[in-house]
Order: structure tokens, then C-alpha cells, then sequence
């Protein structure tokens, strides 16, 4: 017999990692298809769906619910 366990739950996907592998699968693809060495930091937040330069603030977070 082996010793390895069985999964609970087969059916079960993390979709935070599923997102990264499909991003990660659209940069790859972008930067086989580029014709420069790298991509533009504007490229690769238009294929992250970046919205704009970061703040570094915290000013565009929602502020936590207080009671």
C-alpha cells in the first residue's frame, strides 16, 4: 500500500493561483511577441490591468468599518 495521503477535495482550485498563472501566461506571451528585448512598464501594467501610477499613500484604500 502507499502512504500517500488521498485528497479531500479534489475539485477544490485556488483561484488567487489560478489568476497568477493566467497572468503570468499573458506576459510570457507578450514578451515572446515583443520586438524589443523587454516589455515598457506601461505594457506589463496594461496586461496586469493596472489602473495608474501607485499612490504610496493608502489614500486610495477603503478605510476599515468602525463602530
Amino acid at each position: 500500500m502507499s502512504d500517500v495521503p488521498a485528497h479531500r477535495h479534489p475539485t477544490v482550485q485556488d483561484q488567487v493561483a489560478l489568476a497568477e498563472i493566467d497572468l503570468t501566461g499573458e506576459l510570457m506571451i507578450a514578451a515572446a511577441a515583443a520586438s524589443e528585448d523587454r516589455l515598457s512598464t506601461d505594457r506589463i501594467d496594461e496586461l496586469l490591468h493596472v489602473a495608474g501610477p501607485p499612490r504610496g499613500d493608502g489614500a486610495d484604500r477603503e478605510a476599515p468599518d468602525t463602530p
